[in-house]
């Protein structure tokens, strides 16, 4: 469980001037919950990266009703 203060200052972090947020800075980015927060980024397709951060840019068109572009993935090397 978050502790009231460290919920205060992960939340005053997150919405000043982070590019990438964790997972729970997301969360209290968007003041939803973890199965909320989980439906609507399935719908709007907003996905972590590969260091398991979510993209703020995405995190806000999320917010705004916009579907996030969806990044390529680079393709598999032949061998």
């Amino acid at each position: 469980m978050i502790k009231q203060q460290e919920l205060v200052t992960m939340r005053a972090i997150a919405i000043c001037f982070k590019p990438y947020l964790k997972p729970e800075e997301a969360m209290i980015f968007c003041n939803l919950g973890r199965t909320q927060f989980a439906k609507k980024c399935e719908e709007f397709s907003v996905f972590k990266n590969e260091n398991g951060y979510f993209k703020r840019e995405d995190v806000e068109k999320m917010l705004e009703g916009e579907k996030a572009t969806v990044m390529e993935l680079p393709k598999k090397r032949r061998r």
